[in-house]
């Protein structure tokens, strides 16, 4: 699993790359805590280049939601392949996040 920073127009945006799953996700959530601290900026999580995520990875989303949240920030999570889709029309994180494709 990878995890990659940018920020672009004011927003910062983390690309996963693998999968998340639940033995990825101890690191990839040290790797997310920095966008903690969001304060003014909008997160964007782009998950073209993930393959796989477990329910420990759907926990480390929202809980950078909340944070993000209590900052007056938000996530949106962009590019979910076909199965990772369903995964969050399951789940109800559909309903969560507000979900973009390019």
């Amino acid at each position: 699993m990878k995890t990659t920073f940018r920020e672009e127009n004011g927003k910062f945006i983390a690309t996963l790359e693998g999968r998340l799953d639940t033995a990825a996700s101890e690191q990839t959530g040290k790797d997310l805590e920095p966008l903690y601290d969001c304060t003014g900026h909008d997160i964007i999580i782009d998950c073209s280049k993930l393959e796989y995520i477990s329910s420990s990875g759907l926990r480390l989303l929202l809980n950078l939601r909340k944070h993000a949240g209590a900052v007056g920030s938000k996530v949106i999570v962009k590019n979910l392949n076909t199965e990772i889709q369903k995964v969050f029309q399951m789940t109800g994180f559909s309903s969560l996040f507000e979900i973009k494709n390019d």
